[in-house]
């Protein structure tokens, strides 16, 4: 079985604007390997509209339509999704089910800290961005304003090519900052992290009990049909008798940012494997999902139990794929987001961005930031706590609540 590196991977562009862009992937298969793809996509920002792939558990086809930017990088998104891809010389040692005994080292954490002689809005989003186009991944942030304006940013990364090590790369970081920041920088630092940053990754020990039981449930509200779940519905069903080794699971649902993504993680955590799949997004923003599962013995999910946990979190996790609240703290008002994390460990894509984004365009001015991890109802979260100036913001706090959600769901 013999196929070039070059066509592990293969992207072709629309010809006229509007277009879709085709990606093709064609390569070994490994456990959660189209929930990896999906995630990578994600990173760069692009919508999928269309999709298809079918594995036999050993070589995989995949095929995604996605649309994409002006700005979009194909060549660097080319080289990630093929750092996913298992080696094509490895087929004949494929155990799809068995977890990989040589796990990748955790990339190095390092410490990125600034002082600006003033706060701006949108600065906060100017910065994520620079970050972003850097392929610098934040892990956590801490974010403080001194009473004379000042600001102090520390931001926990990891670098995505490995060289942050380098004076070269942390030169070029500076400079891209320095570019973004202008006069209002005073000063920036790159280290590598040391133990506070195991420290600062707990989080505050403290979540108000009210936000914590109705922002974490698992399980749907009681009244699931009134407010901001009426407008978008989920139908998922299960079919055992369309075919005889394979559970069919068809999912009707309004289309949102990450979408794939979030059904591939959900069914990745589950240990289940999609023998073969097909996604459409329709102009009005409908979807339709049409999934051929197996569980890990290979055989089909025929356990009524198990098809209800499946059908009933599958549900959740597209209706609420990410949690949101903005609530009272002392007489200031704080932002509250939380994503759930991959039993890999890993963390929702552009969350920290895309607040950030919409709150510069809502004009609405951030005091402090906290990222930090949670384990509630045995799931672990990752939450964003952002604190709002108090007095005389902007727009309402039902404003602030739909503008986010809009920027994070993609409905802007």
């Amino acid at each position: 079985m013999g196929i070039l590196q070059e066509d592990v991977v293969v992207i072709s562009k629309g010809e006229k604007p509007g277009e879709s862009t085709v990606i093709t992937v064609n390569c070994p298969d490994k456990a959660g390997l189209g929930c990896d793809l999906c995630r990578v996509i994600l990173l760069f920002g692009l919508s999928i509209c269309k999709g298809d792939g079918q594995t036999d558990g050993k070589w995989c086809y995949i095929v995604f339509w996605v649309v994409g930017k002006p700005s979009t990088r194909w060549n660097l998104l080319k080289q990630r999704l093929l750092e996913v891809c298992p080696s094509y010389f490895s087929t004949s040692e494929i155990d799809f089910y068995k977890p990989e005994n040589q796990q990748p080292r955790p990339p190095d954490v390092f410490l990125l800290k600034f002082w600006c002689s003033y706060d701006y809005e949108g600065l906060l989003h100017d910065v994520t961005e620079v970050l972003c186009e850097l392929e610098l991944t934040i892990e956590r942030v801490k974010v403080s304003t001194a009473p004379d304006g000042r600001v102090m940013d520390l931001f926990y990364i990891t670098d995505t090519r490995e060289l942050l090590r380098t004076k070269m790369r942390q030169e070029e970081t500076i400079h891209y900052l320095k570019n973004v920041l202008g006069k209002a920088l005073i000063n920036c630092e790159i280290e590598l992290a040391g133990p506070e940053f195991t420290a600062c990754s707990q989080g505050s020990p403290f979540l108000p009990s009210a936000i914590t039981e109705d922002m974490f449930s698992l399980e749907l509200p009681n009244d699931h049909r009134s407010g901001f779940l009426a407008h978008n519905p989920v139908s998922v069903t299960v079919d055992n008798a369309f075919s005889p080794s394979h559970t069919l699971v068809k999912i009707l649902c309004k289309d949102h940012k990450g979408l794939i993504y979030d059904i591939t993680r959900t069914l990745k955590d589950y240990n289940i494997q999609i023998s073969y799949g097909r996604f459409f997004a329709s102009r009005k923003g409908n979807c339709e999902v049409d999934l051929f599962l197996m569980q890990a013995d290979g055989k089909k999910i025929v356990d009524p139990n198990k098809q209800n946990a499946l059908c009933s979190r599958l549900r959740m996790e597209l209706l609420r794929p990410l949690r949101l609240a903005v609530v009272s703290r002392g007489p200031d008002t704080e932002l509250l987001v939380a994503n759930p994390v991959e039993l890999s460990g890993r963390g929702r894509p552009l969350v920290f961005h895309d607040i950030t984004l919409a709150l510069k365009n809502l004009n609405t001015p951030i005091f402090s930031v906290e990222i930090g991890r949670h384990v509630i109802h045995d799931r672990e979260w990752e939450v964003y706590r952002i604190l709002l100036e108090g007095d005389g913001l902007p727009v309402s706090r039902n404003k602030i609540e739909e503008g986010v959600r809009k920027v994070l769901m993609g409905w802007e």
